[in-house]
Formats: C-alpha cells, structure tokens, sequence
C-alpha cells in the first residue's frame, strides 16, 4: 500500500527529464562509452549479446548499442563475428576457439574488452516446454537450451532462429518471434498442432545445422476449459496507440443484463492491485450502445470514489452489467461506471476524498479505456465499507440525490464485485473463480517493444491452470482493506510492506544507492544492475529471494521499445511495490480471499 491509499494503482509520469542531467539548451558530446559484459567467455558457436552505453559531457547516459559500430579483431584466425544490422546489433558469434577484442566505436570514442571461446562444440538444443497446449489468441514462451560437447548447458532462447510448422494446410496455427526482447514467444492464432523448432547454424565439427523441436496444440476458445484464457499485450495490439510503457491490457465484454447487446472493449488496464471492473462512460458511448442499471443507494443511486497510489482518482455511478471474460459464462454484478460529470462531479471537485487526488476525467487523461481489477480481493472494499463507522469505514461509496452525494455505508452485494471471483459454473461443472495466473514471457536487457502473454482464469481447476510442484505460495493478509505479503519483504537491510501489482510500471522501492534521474522518480544505475529481495508470508509459508534487474530510466526513455525493467524510487514507508517487470519471465498467480485451490486457501501469492 502506497501513500495510505485504499486501492494501489501505479501510473507512470511521462517525465522527459534526463538522468543526472537538467535543462539547458548547451550542446553535448560523447565522453566514453562502456561495454558491457566485461571479458565473457563462451563456448564454440555460441553467441554473446554485447550492451555499448555512453556517457555524454552532462553527465547523463544513453543506450548506444544500436547506434556505435562494432568490430572483432584478432591476431590470426577469425574468433567471433559481431554483428551491426539493425535489431541484432552488438551480438557476437563464436567462429573459432581463441580470444578476440570486441570494439564499440562512435566518431572518435571507442571502447573494447575481450572474448574468449572455448573449444566445446554444439551438440544439442533442447526446447521448454515440450508439449503445452494453449487457446486461440494465448501465447506461450518457448526456452531452448543448449548441451554443449564439455556437458555444459547454456540459453540459447535469444540467439537460435525460431519457426512454426502445423498440421493446418491452409492456415497457420501459431505464429512465434525472433525480435529481440520477445525470441521464442508463440502467439496461438487457430486450433491445431503447431511444431514449434530453434535452428542454430554451426561450423564444428561439421557445417550444417542443430535444432530441436517442440509440440504446441492450440484449442478454439470456449472448448473445454480453454475458455478461461484472456490474452494480455504489454504495449501491443490491446492497448491504445502511445500507452505509457509496461501497460498490460486486455478486452473485456460488458452486456445490458439479460439481453445479447454487448460491446467488446479494449485498452482495458489488467490490474493485480486492485478490485474490480471499471470503465470509462465515453469507451461505452459508441454506435453499439449498451444499456446498464443503476444501483439504489436509499432513494437514490449508489456512486463511488476510488484513489489510487498516483495521487489519481475515478468518480462515477455503480451499475448493474453482465460481464463476459474469454469464453466463460457472463456474470452479472455491480460494475464502476468513471463519469467525472455524474451527480454535478465528484465531491468537492478537487478530489473525491480528502486526499487531495485528482479525479481523471477521460480515458486519454487516465491512459485506459478501463480497469479489470483481479487482485486477491472478492469486492473492492470489503467489510470495511459494510461499516457505518467513520474510523474505519474508508468514504470511497456515496449515495447521490440529484447533485447531492453523501458517503454511505454499502452492502458486500452492491459493492463493485472482482468479476472472476463471481463466476458461474460453466457447461462442465467447473467454475474457474478461485484465482487467476497471468503468463508473461520475460524480454532483454535492452527491453522490448511489445510481450504477449496470457491471463488464465482459476487455479487448479482446469488441465492449464494446474501448477507445477515448483510453484510456492506466500500468504498476504486483505484485513486493512488493501492486499500486502502477510510478514514483509526484506531488502538492503530492513523490511517493509509490500505486494504485487500489475498495474504498477515499475518496481517502486527505496535504495539510496541507486542514483536517480532529475525528477527524483526513476532510477538510473550506470549499467544494468541486478538486484535481490526477500518475499515473506505468515507462519508456516516459505521465504524466497527474488533477483531482479533495473535499468537505466534514461537509456529506455531514449528507445523506440516501451516494455523495460524500469526502477522507481519509493520512500522507506511506502514499501515495496512488485509492479509489472516483475510479471516478466514469471508465471504468477493470485489466490483470492476465503477460496481454495490446491495450493491453499487465498488470499495468496505464489510464483
């Protein structure tokens, strides 16, 4: 929980301001340029991902690597090859045992270190996982992994050439990405058995090429249990054009209840850290009109205000919809319809608590159409907002006579409802509503344009949302209102609150060692710094230590790409936020409040 707020949403200030650097329109130059890795070493055929940063006359940094020119010399035979064309800039390929020097180059500034390649050859590459089966619109990341003649392994996902092979003659059944940021990441686009295969070209012992091969089966949504998958874009095709990075979205389906007039949305902001749909008036006022009852608040009709971790708020009446998510059954519950003009605006027009917040007032100024709230909460408020009590009531519902609004107290039933934990079963018996995974693959150090992923409905319910043995669960404690690791998260020394949240940007935590941009907001480490931190439930749960990686704010804001390991500064008592880097690479999953699954009863984190 962030600021005392009662519902933690993150958003990211398009600062323009630079790292370490401010105004002033006096030219810069380029001071030095640094490579990194330093002096790495790698096996015979493999391949090596070099980072060239520069430092400029301010003082402030930038990501070179796609812009310096890079050389590999030696004093007799070929090592390694390094490579300038355009999305695969600075990636080094092993020729031949030896050593080599690795030269970045800009005008007159240039920097170098050494590679080093063994002897051992390739001998195979093996793909994970094997044999997943996802539905249509899903995606999947595929790893491979090389075995190497020394018996030694290494990850290959970034450097082998990716394809997709089906069975379908006339349509392809899964398409898969060799852009950098996203190699490996199958996009499911109609049922089928796709072969999924990573090819790498060697020279030892022979010229030709070592591949491995995996079995992808992709089902039609709404068949079986595949209805309970949603895909998810990070910056992609589900959101809007010029979204602020690390944004995942989704499309959600709302419905006049009862009837069959429904309007599919989309740039629909997927949301673990808070509780519940809402959607912007104007993302529903279009030619397809769809028809929503208001909630009776005594005489009059029920409102509410939410803030969020930003200093934002959204103001507007509580409706009745039918919400459709995938292919599962609609269900019908109370939804929160943003609308800073409903009821003569929000209380006092400056905010609508006394937490001085500004209330957005439409989806351009928010940056969404709306919000799918998932986290580990059934309703966005709780017992808390059952309570006439003002100490411990929060003021977020508000019963509105014309213009005249006055904070009530409201039933668990009218309160906006987490729409996944309120699911029905479906034509097999199986209500997937005790949680939800969301999958994203991981992406480079450099970021990537856009990930593709998926968020898959209930836990243990279904063949694919069953976890693995490797899967661990962290209790979280929903007393105050708000979701937070039952103990704390530990890090540089000291503990704090904490939670993971995907409608975060950024991981938000306090390290006074990091330098910060101009602002005070983002952090800037010189290089990509690596980083760890300890999760902690209650009594009886595990503690784990989780690494993670935090770039340069000014080298990412200075990139075409929008999906970064970006780092935000947190005072000390804000806590630690894992925001939407830390979905990367993982499989995460949210176990809600008073529900059960195989992993335990939520409410739950488990990764």
């Amino acid at each position: 929980m962030r600021s005392g707020k009662f519902i933690v949403l993150l958003l990211m200030f398009m600062i323009m301001a630079g790292c370490g650097g401010g105004g002033g329109g006096a030219s810069k130059t380029l001071a030095s340029i640094a490579i990194t890795p330093e002096n790495p070493s790698i096996a015979l055929n493999g391949v090596q991902q070099f980072t060239a940063t520069g430092t400029f006359s301010d003082g402030t940094m930038q990501d070179l690597t796609s812009s310096v020119t890079w050389s590999s010399s030696n004093t007799n035979t070929v090592v390694a090859t390094i490579s300038n064309t355009a999305g695969s800039n600075g990636t080094a390929a092993a020729v031949a045992a030896g050593m080599t020097t690795i030269r970045a180059t800009s005008g007159n500034v240039s920097a170098s270190t050494t590679l080093t390649v063994s002897s051992e050859t390739l001998n195979s590459i093996a793909l994970q996982p094997a044999s997943p089966t996802v539905a249509v619109g899903g995606t999947q990341q595929f790893s491979a992994t090389g075995t190497f003649s020394d018996g030694t392994t290494q990850d290959l996902t970034s450097s082998v050439t990716w394809s997709s092979s089906s069975t379908n003659t006339n349509t392809a059944v899964a398409t898969i990405s060799n852009t950098a940021g996203s190699n490996g990441a199958a996009t499911a686009v109609a049922a089928g058995t796709a072969t999924i295969t990573a090819t790498m070209a060697v020279s030892q012992p022979i010229a030709g090429n070592i591949s491995g091969t995996a079995n992808l089966t992709v089902v039609a949504g709404g068949s079986g249990g595949q209805a309970n998958v949603l895909p998810i874009t990070v910056n992609g095709s589900l959101c809007s054009s010029g979204s602020y990075p690390n944004k995942p979205c989704v499309s959600v389906t709302v419905c006049t209840p009862g009837t069959s007039n429904c309007q599919t949305i989309t740039d629909i902001l997927l949301d673990t850290g808070s509780y519940g749909l809402r959607i912007f008036n104007q993302a529903l006022n279009q030619t397809l009109r769809v028809s929503l009852t208001p909630v009776a608040s005594g005489s009059g009709q029920l409102a509410e205000c939410v803030s969020f971790g930003d200093n934002s708020s959204e103001w507007g009446p509580v409706q009745m919809a039918s919400v459709v998510l995938g292919g599962e059954p609609a269900v019908q519950i109370p939804i929160h319809v943003v609308n800073y003009n409903s009821f003569g605006g929000p209380p006092g027009k400056s905010g609508c608590t006394s937490s001085n917040s500004i209330p957005d007032t439409s989806p351009s100024e928010a940056g969404f159409n709306g919000i799918l709230g998932v986290g580990l909460m059934v309703q966005d408020c709780g017992t808390n907002c059952t309570s006439s009590s003002i100490n411990v009531n929060p003021q977020q519902y508000y019963a509105c006579n014309g213009s005249a609004c006055s904070w009530t107290a409201v039933s668990l039933a009218n309160q906006v409802q987490n729409p996944v934990a309120m699911l029905p079963a479906n034509t097999n018996g199986v209500a997937d509503n005790n949680g939800v995974i969301v999958e994203l693959p991981g992406i480079g150090a450099n970021g990537a344009a856009s990930v593709d992923g998926s968020l898959v409905l209930g836990i243990g319910t279904q063949s694919d949302n069953t976890p693995s043995r490797q899967v661990a669960a962290y209790s979280a404690s929903v007393a105050s209102g708000t979701a937070e690791f039952t103990t704390s998260t530990s890090f540089g020394g000291t503990s704090s609150a904490s939670l993971i949240d995907s409608g975060s940007n950024a991981l938000y935590f306090y390290d006074p060692n990091l330098p910060l941009d101009s602002s005070g907001t983002w952090y800037c480490p010189a290089s990509t710094t690596q980083l760890s931190a300890t999760n902690t439930g209650s009594s009886g749960s595990p503690s784990a230590t989780v690494t993670f990686q935090v770039g340069n704010y000014n080298s990412f804001h200075a990139s075409s790409y929008s999906v970064f390991n970006l780092g935000g500064y947190s005072s000390f008592d804000e806590g630690f936020d894992w925001g939407l880097p830390f979905f990367l690479g993982r499989n995460v999953f949210m176990g809600f409040e008073g529900m059960q699954s195989n992993l335990g009863t939520g409410p739950y984190w488990a990764y």
